[in-house]
């Protein structure tokens, strides 16, 4: 699948409900303060995150199989920001 245009994931997001809530034109600033940006853009679709976070950690140094994830491999978090560790 090769990347997609803003027109298709324009499209898509407003006909099918690709992408919720979905914001046609890139936003970078709210209430006059500078926020990362999201939304549409010429590159593509920015993203939003949800405060919802699966971290990946090899924490039982198991073979990972890309197609069959571990549960146990994972760490729920929660919260505003989420820094994800190396590797």
């Amino acid at each position: 699948m090769t990347i997609k245009s803003d027109k298709w994931i324009r499209r898509m997001a407003e006909t099918t409900g690709m992408i919720e809530p979905f914001e046609p034109g890139q936003i970078r600033e709210r209430d006059g303060h500078k926020i990362i940006s999201y939304g549409t853009s010429s590159y593509g679709y920015d993203i939003r995150c949800a405060p919802e976070f699966k971290v990946f950690t090899n924490i039982h140094s198991t073979v990972v199989d890309p197609k069959n994830f571990d549960e146990k491999s994972f760490v729920d978090f929660h919260g505003d920001s989420c820094i994800i560790p190396p590797n």
